[in-house]
């Protein structure tokens, strides 16, 4: 969990530094790849039952997790229609 949420982070820096559209494409694939990663380590827990059902944090980190999906889901079709 601890890797991919702080690679989508690092990732994420490097996409706004891009050089190009398509390095930008490319690095924002590369964060929504490590959000769905970190998506699945968060159900994965959920599930697992390694913290209670009721615990605040999930509760806030799972729809905030699919927010991140949304925007950079969208941030990439925008970009691709834009090329």
């Amino acid at each position: 969990m601890f890797r991919s949420g702080s690679s989508a982070g690092a990732n994420y820096e490097e996409s706004v530094g891009a050089e190009s559209r398509a390095d930008f494409i490319h690095k924002t694939q590369i964060v929504l790849k490590e959000v769905r990663e970190s998506n699945y380590w968060l159900r994965l827990i959920n599930t697992s039952n390694l913290v209670s059902k009721d615990d605040s944090d999930l509760k806030f980190l799972l729809p905030e997790n699919f927010e991140l999906i949304k925007i950079f889901s969208s941030s990439l079709v925008t970009a691709k229609q834009n090329k």
